[in-house]
């Protein structure tokens, strides 16, 4: 009697779950959705340079500074975008200006 009691195939498993966790978990999710989307959301910057993009866009700027150094990553920005550009070095917005 204690063996099929303590047996894990004794149980269903689907029965300990309720119906109603699906229908409760759907709002969940939209609103989990709907609050990502708010935190992503950036004003478009009248500076051109790389775009934000959830944060790959620092990641890769500031991947370029380290990879091709200050002064290629300055040049290679200035040929894409111009004499004003908008970047990310350390996670923080940095200006390259040249002309």
């Amino acid at each position: 009697m204690v063996l099929v009691t303590l047996n894990p195939t004794h149980y269903n498993i689907t029965s300990l779950v309720p119906d109603t966790m699906p229908v409760a978990t759907v709002p969940v999710l939209i609103l989990m959705c709907f609050l990502f989307l708010i935190w992503n959301h950036e004003e478009t910057s009248s500076i051109p340079g790389p775009g934000y993009f959830m944060g790959i866009g620092p990641l890769i700027s500031h991947g370029r500074f380290l990879w091709m150094g200050v002064g290629n990553a300055c040049n290679y920005y200035n040929k894409t975008y111009g004499e004003f550009v908008r970047v990310w070095i350390s996670g923080e917005e940095t200006f390259i200006i040249s002309k």
